[in-house]
């Protein structure tokens, strides 16, 4: 139970990456600023590296991609049980299961809840019927909470249409980026693509259909026939829905097209000696956290005119932006990055990087966090 007189936040979220990379300031915030902390979340290797943070830690089963209805009742049993238990003074909810059920049980318990909507992910690509039941149960979800968080004008939008938006939102730079954590990274030397030093692109994310992966790889195969001084490399676990990519990956690296990485605890290495980040996302993003680390690295990005991707780049200064799905347009435009000199690779690198500490930092994102919650908690 919760220490006397100490309030608790209750912090719900899919992934143990998720906790990690892209919440873990907030919940340091929280902690200095004298509150305790729920963490109600799948177990995995990140938290091995929180240790040092004093939470109380919940481990429930979400199946992130089904829809066995008895799974989903069970999540939504374990989160009324553990506000009961716990009665945190305050919910705060990732991604979309916790986002639903989370919510429901908060909102039986009267306790407020603060959403953040990190994309309506592979939603919009659903049949008529399985879209319109999800809707009404992010409709069920979100109308009656405190506050909704949102992390593009795409979605905020999306929300108020479908009638999501009750009471109070706020739009915010996705999850932010900690610009210290990805500093500026030296550039490394790289030729033309046809000889010479090789120049380096990655693809960080889960290895999914909708994050683009197909097109990455049928361009990835296109340059190498006319650049073979190129490595395209591919970092992220592979999505149990989607196993067949394990053979399809290893065939594709004996082949010398793409070379897969697997799911790394830390990306930066990988970051440090490329000279560009490729994210050929048509996923319902909610800001690409991929995008902002890398461009806080200094590493130019090609990417979709995707929501939540094509808001991270000042297209033809810091990056390319094409229209997703169109793998032609996507070979252009690692084409036409590789004309240019490696300078002017460099120099697109840095402005990324100049845009990204001006718009997107993390701390924008925990003081709006921590302003909400003082005002819930008063």
């Amino acid at each position: 139970m919760t220490a006397i007189n100490k309030k608790l936040i209750a912090l719900l979220t899919n992934n143990d990456d998720d906790i990690y990379c892209f919440r873990k300031e907030v919940i340091e915030a929280l902690i200095a600023e004298g509150y305790e902390v729920l963490i109600s979340c799948p177990y995995g290797e990140k938290f091995e590296l929180m240790k040092d943070i004093p939470f109380i830690y919940d481990d429930p089963f979400i199946d992130r991609r089904g829809t066995n209805i008895l799974n989903d009742g069970k999540l939504l049993l374990h989160h009324y049980r553990v506000f009961r238990k716990y009665r945190p003074t305050v919910v705060l909810t990732y991604t979309a299961k916790p986002n639903v059920y989370a919510s429901l049980a908060s909102h039986v318990l009267g306790i407020p809840v603060i959403n953040n909507l990190t994309g309506f992910g592979s939603v919009q690509n659903e049949g008529k019927v399985k879209k319109a039941l999800i809707m009404a149960l992010f409709r069920a979800a979100y109308r009656r909470s405190a506050c909704l968080m949102f992390q593009n004008e795409t979605n905020m939008r999306l929300a108020q249409e479908m009638g999501m938006v009750k009471g109070e939102y706020h739009l915010i730079p996705g999850s932010g980026v900690n610009t210290e954590r990805y500093p500026l990274q030296p550039y490394p030397t790289g030729g033309d693509g046809k000889t010479g030093e090789k120049v380096v692109f990655n693809y960080v994310g889960r290895i999914l259909h909708d994050k683009g992966v197909d097109d990455y790889i049928e361009a990835a195969k296109r340059i190498r026939k006319a650049y073979p001084a190129t490595e395209f490399n591919m970092l992220g676990f592979i999505e149990p829905t989607e196993a067949h990519y394990e053979a399809d990956l290893k065939a594709l690296e004996e082949e010398g097209v793409v070379y897969y990485r697997g799911s790394q605890k830390d990306v930066r290495p990988y970051l440090a000696r490329s000279h560009a980040t490729i994210h050929p996302s048509t996923y319902g993003e909610g800001m690409s956290n991929v995008l902002l680390e890398s461009a806080s690295s200094g590493r130019p990005i090609i990417t979709t005119d995707n929501p939540g991707c094509r808001e991270t780049v000042r297209d033809g200064e810091s990056g390319y932006i094409y229209p997703g799905g169109k793998v032609d347009e996507l070979t252009a435009a690692i084409e036409r990055f590789l004309a240019l000199p490696n300078e002017s690779r460099r120099e697109m690198g840095e402005k990324g990087r100049d845009y990204i500490k001006a718009n997107f930092s993390r701390t924008v994102v925990i003081d709006a966090y921590l302003k909400k919650i003082r005002e819930l908690t008063k």
